[in-house]
């Protein structure tokens, strides 16, 4: 009887060892099917985007939605009589967007659901509210079939604030431009759940496994400064328009200008600190387009048009739109021939009003053409007049291998890898080496004609001309910190290459001093400072249309470089035309406002005593009630004959260049 046993057993076992390897997944799914679940997701909090000094610039707060338990309410309220009309007077008094009518229909039509949702993110400010007066004489022990299910949504507190640049999260945690977009797989967490069933005592067993927070990412962006940045842009499209709508009562502009954008960098690090742009837009409602059109404009628009002029507005003008740089340019054809040494600096040139180029039949003028020339010009000179004859006879002598190569170098034609997602490619849309042996392109090129660039790709390459010769990476993140504040990893200084020495530097740095000093960047200089600079005045294409992007690149202090500004502002006065438009000093107003409140405020010393300052300021506000036109336009200056920058590559991008 017990070998009889024995045997039973081994064979018993066997058979389940047999059923559960070839059913075992089938009777687990019954005995599962036939058990109660419960199990809830625990959502992740994004991480912060904050400035350099700690300041949150994104962020996100919990909400709750209010869920409501039909089952739970009808049974308690058949042991508790009045459950159901306490449990409706108190949620109708706490969240407003809940009516009575709306809680009576689910109970009645739906008595066993467990899960409906009344309201949408409402505030831990209501819900908590809400708890408070559960708890309290008059409702305690009444409210049933009531809770709250949690989620986070994105804030930015300071709303438009370097918008394009941060970016905005659309539902469910995805980054959708700027730095929310570039960094979102950092910036995101992973949900937690908590899981929980009902065993065969009807005891509920939890398990809960917590959800990771997102980590934050630490930006070279000072609150500050980008502050400083984006009132200067603000206040002057605000009085350009004012001014031209008071002129011009029949015409009235809605904008100072078509664009108008700024950069702000470090030049010893590549660290930006500041980029704006105008128009912008509020991260916290990336879709309302109501500061620029109209109800009825916006009623006439189709689905399609209103996205268009979003994707404009949501666009970081610098690195996506392309231009001509125009004069910009000219400190860079100089470090060319300073660095190889075929320029000493010694040299001097003659300009009588143009250059007539081999193959091109007429002159291609230079600023100075109606009156008969600029005459004799040094380097310094050269620069500081924006002299577009004698960088044509430099370039001569540079030639145009030289040319393509150090274009190469400074990176114009790349991309600078800046972290941000969008940046433009310009490898198409300037000039090849055998391009270049047109003496008719390379003499436009020499002086920022004919070939494209963006604001960041010509600010990384001029913060090289001025701090010694080293091109950095330029970039926002400088570290990742997780949700507890802890280091995750640091980004150091990427140095991409060298351009050129310390000795070229140091004369570039003096020429462009001189620009500010007494050449046409006076405008952009700040009494007790010493700035330099290079302007630009360029037509747009198709050329004779009188429509201009102006610009002024600017350093300070000279002799110890810490701040790089670069501000364009593209068809300033957009109605306005030639004469009215292209003047640099519309850009430098907006860079003197910028260095006036941001060197003293990042502790560089001014030279002036408290009077010397108040008497600046007075001369300051007189000479700008009486500027003048700092820098003329060369007239029916060529388009080049071969060229391959195609302005119409890049949709909506400021299309060419008069180069002055």
């Amino acid at each position: 009887m017990f070998g009889a046993i024995c045997i039973l057993f081994v064979f018993l076992i066997g058979r389940v060892m047999y059923i559960q390897y070839t059913s075992g997944d089938k009777y687990e799914k019954i005995v599962l099917s036939q058990q109660k679940y419960d199990s809830t997701i625990i959502p992740f909090q994004r991480g912060n985007i904050v400035d350099t000094r700690g300041t949150v610039l994104a962020t996100s707060v919990d909400v709750y939605n209010v869920i409501l338990d039909c089952k739970v309410l009808n049974e308690k309220d058949e042991k508790i009589n009045g459950s159901i009309s306490s449990t409706i007077s108190l949620v109708t008094e706490c969240f407003e967007e809940i009516d009575k009518e709306k809680i009576t229909t689910q109970l009645e039509s739906h008595p066993k659901s467990q899960y409906y949702v009344l309201a949408k993110k409402v505030s831990y400010e209501e819900m908590s509210a809400f708890e408070e007066k559960k708890a309290s004489e008059e409702y305690k022990d009444k409210i049933y079939g009531i809770w709250f299910e949690k989620e986070y949504i994105r804030q930015y507190p300071y709303g438009s604030l370097a918008a394009a640049t941060i970016g905005y999260a659309s539902g469910g945690n995805v980054g959708v431009i700027g730095l929310e977009n570039k960094y979102s797989s950092v910036l995101n967490g992973v949900n937690g759940r908590t899981y929980g069933y009902l065993n065969s005592d009807s005891n509920l067993e939890k398990t809960t496994i917590d959800a990771t927070n997102g980590n934050n990412i630490v930006l070279s962006l000072d609150v500050n400064i980008q502050t400083i940045v984006e009132k200067a842009i603000a206040d002057w499209n605000t009085k350009t328009m004012n001014e031209w709508n008071a002129e011009h009562p029949d015409e009235p502009e809605a904008q100072g200008s078509l664009h108008t954008a700024a950069l702000v960098m470090n030049p010893n690090t590549g660290e930006i600190l500041a980029m704006a742009q105008y128009p912008s837009f509020d991260l916290n409602n990336p879709r309302d387009l109501s500061a620029y059109y109209s109800e009825e404009q916006l009623a006439e628009m189709s689905t399609d048009e209103k996205m268009d002029q979003l994707n404009k507005i949501w666009q970081n003008f610098q690195i996506t739109y392309t231009y001509e740089p125009g004069s910009t340019f000219k400190p860079f054809t100089v470090a060319m021939g300073l660095e190889t040494g075929i320029l000493n600096g010694d040299e001097t040139y003659f300009c009588d009003g143009g250059e007539m180029i081999a193959g091109y039949p007429k002159l291609v003028k230079c600023v100075a053409h109606r009156k008969g020339g600029h005459g004799v010009q040094t380097i310094a000179d050269a620069l500081s007049n924006s002299c577009n004859d004698a960088l044509m006879q430099m370039v001569r002598v540079i030639g145009p291998d030289t040319f393509s190569d150090y274009q190469s170098v400074f990176g114009f034609g790349q991309k600078t890898g800046i972290d941000l997602t969008g940046e433009a490619s310009t490898a198409g849309l300037i000039y090849s080496k055998d391009d270049l042996h047109s003496a008719i392109n390379l003499a436009t090129n020499s002086f920022g004609q004919n070939f494209n660039t963006t604001m960041i790709q010509l600010g990384s390459a001029f913060c090289s001309l001025v701090n010694g010769g080293t091109l950095y990476e330029p970039h926002l993140v400088t570290k990742i910190t997780d949700s507890k504040g802890n280091t995750v990893s640091e980004i150091e200084p990427t140095v991409l290459k060298k351009t050129v020495s310390s000795e070229v530097s140091e004369m570039l740095r003096g020429y462009l001093h001189y620009v500010v000093s007494d050449g046409t960047g006076k405008t952009a200089g700040v009494n007790g400072y010493t700035i330099g600079g290079k302007t630009g005045t360029a037509e747009k294409l198709p050329r004779g249309n009188h429509k201009y992007l102006v610009s002024f690149i600017g350093f300070a202090p000279v002799d110890n470089p810490q701040l790089v500004v670069y501000v364009i502002v593209d068809e300033p006065g957009v109605g306005a035309v030639g004469d009215n438009q292209a003047h640099s000093s519309f850009a430098q107003e907006i860079v003197h406002s910028i260095f006036e409140q941001a060197l003293p405020y990042m502790g560089v010393e001014s030279s002036l005593t408290e009077d010397e300052e108040a008497e600046a300021a007075a001369a300051l506000t007189e000479a700008a009630q009486q500027t003048e036109p700092d820098e003329g336009v060369a007239e029916d200056t060529p388009e080049g004959e071969a060229s391959t920058a195609d302005p119409s590559a890049t949709p909506d991008t400021p299309e060419g260049a008069e180069g002055n």
